[in-house]
């Protein structure tokens, strides 16, 4: 079941938490991350449809991030409790965090002030790695925030500084451009160039493309 949030120009905010995976790191390691699916109106959101995956602990990363750029001003909606016996093959603990995490992001995306805020936007529109993130939202990288909203439909990128300037040229800040509309080419280009450079840097996470639209269902 979906939930709009509103504001005075009456745009809809529709969020989804859902279809839970097991993700492994090795043979000791692994954990659960879950599709986070967005469809608005809002002109605060670059895209107005995006899919991404996000695990637990980059919740409570953008939980702590909000919550200090808001000087507390503001206070925030809690994240499901972390519990010490959660089990990845518990299907009712998977299914309560899943609704907790959705409930979080509802309430968040209910308070304008927070909408100007990088790190949401880059939380819930990109595949970048929370040290990515960070580093983008501090103005740190060489793709602004929307560039790195606006491409973030490609597979997976390896730019060295001639590719980066590329993109910084070819995706402006209010138009997709047409390496974010036909990814399959950019990714053959960006083949040839990892194989000239080995300063790469990586702008989505866990390889998940993007697909054109959501359903509307829950998980």
């Amino acid at each position: 079941m979906s939930k709009g949030a509103k504001n005075s120009e009456n745009p809809v905010i529709s969020v989804w938490v859902r279809d839970p995976r097991i993700q492994r790191n090795d043979f000791w390691h692994a954990y659960i991350d879950y599709e986070i699916c967005l469809h608005t109106n809002s002109v605060f959101f670059t895209r107005k449809m995006s899919r991404v995956r996000r695990r637990y602990s980059e919740f409570v990363w953008l939980r702590q991030k909000l919550l200090a750029n808001s000087l507390l001003l503001l206070e925030l909606p809690k994240l499901p409790p972390k519990n010490p016996f959660f089990s990845m093959n518990n299907a009712q603990q998977i299914s309560e965090r899943m609704k907790g995490l959705q409930t979080f992001l509802e309430q968040i995306l209910q308070r304008p002030l927070l909408m100007s805020e990088s790190c949401l936007h880059l939380f819930l529109q990109t595949q970048l790695k929370v040290s990515k993130m960070e580093a983008c939202a501090a103005g740190k990288t060489h793709y602004s925030v929307a560039q790195a909203i606006q491409c973030s439909g490609l597979r997976r990128f390896h730019f060295g500084d001639d590719s980066e300037e590329k993109l910084r040229m070819a995706c402006d800040s209010d138009t997709d451009c047409s390496e974010c509309r036909n990814p399959e080419s950019q990714i053959t280009d960006v083949a040839e160039i990892k194989t000239e450079n080995k300063a790469s840097l990586d702008l989505t996470g866990t390889g998940q493309e993007q697909r054109a639209g959501c359903s509307s269902a829950s998980a």
